[in-house]
């Protein structure tokens, strides 16, 4: 598994083709809030890199987008409605997905975001699985949420995850309701993520039952008799809440947001899966709301 997985992680791109239809977009295009997409923290996901699907739908629902390079500024925070935070890494884990995996961000940064946020800011954090939950862990912990920094995977089948609204695991929200009919997700698919828990005042999009667990090996990847694990049951892989004048959006799973084609017969990976064809408008209705 360890090397089979690696060797796809290291064949994604990012699918330039696809693009969905978007029949009523939030704003006329290029003429909507800018949202930042981080690229100073060796980010896995970058907005010309493997999250240009990503980019590319919030641009035709009228958004700008732009790279956000360096540390974080509050200066520079308060150009953009919104900030993204895909995958990012310490630059220890660059190269090695073995333990210890220490913050992506300095406790400057956090405070700055934090405090951003607080005044009015939007957040929208993505941390995958290990090393990527711990990279995250202490910036998602500045908001109340716990990440454990490990593997949450389905127990009784391999594959992606699916949360149905019939099978509670997709919860009912203002998110995944949308702002009308047209925009009501009932399934969200993910690709491997990690699983962590809320403060009581968030609320979970995506909720895990007793099939999961989630392991925690101190190599990614890596799973052996002494692999240490816990029930993921009731945990999150996606949730939101208000924070102070701001809001945030957390998820433990980042392909689920973007299209790439992976391995050798480029498989498609993420919104461009036929059987994920509502991601695009989960990720949509969850921008729209972080720009309410």
């Amino acid at each position: 598994m360890f090397l089979l997985c690696n060797t796809t992680l290291s064949q994604q791109v990012a699918d330039s083709a696809y693009s969905p239809e978007i029949t009523n977009p939030a704003y006329t295009r290029g003429k909507g809030p800018l949202i930042y997409i981080d690229e100073g923290h060796y980010n896995f996901h970058t907005k010309d890199g493997r999250y240009l699907p990503f980019a590319r739908v919030l641009e035709k629902d009228g958004y700008r987008t732009e790279g956000y390079k360096g540390s974080f500024d509050a200066k520079r925070l308060k150009k953009a409605g919104i900030l993204v935070i895909s995958n990012a890494l310490n630059e220890a884990n660059t190269q090695n997905w073995y333990l210890p995996n220490p913050s992506a961000f300095t406790p400057a940064e956090i405070e700055t975001v934090r405090k951003w946020v607080n005044d009015g800011g939007s957040l929208f954090l993505i941390a995958d699985h290990m090393p990527m939950a711990g990279a995250a862990a202490d910036l998602a912990s500045a908001f109340g949420f716990t990440f454990y920094n490990g593997f949450a995977l389905d127990t009784s089948n391999t594959g992606p995850a699916f949360f149905r609204r019939e099978d509670k695991l997709l919860c009912d929200n203002r998110i995944t309701n949308g702002r009308n009919g047209n925009e009501k997700v009932n399934t969200a698919v993910t690709f491997t993520g990690q699983a962590f828990s809320i403060p009581e005042k968030a609320s979970s999009i995506l909720t895990f039952n007793k099939k999961y667990t989630i392991f925690m090996p101190d190599t990614a990847w890596v799973f052996n008799s002494s692999t240490r694990t816990m029930s993921a049951s009731g945990l999150s892989q996606g949730a939101f809440m208000n924070y102070g004048q701001g809001k945030v959006v957390i998820f433990g799973e980042a392909a689920m947001f973007t299209a790439q084609l992976a391995g050798p017969g480029r498989s498609p990976a993420g919104m461009n899966s036929p059987f994920a064809a509502e991601n695009y408008k989960l990720l949509l209705n969850i921008i729209h709301w972080l720009d309410e």
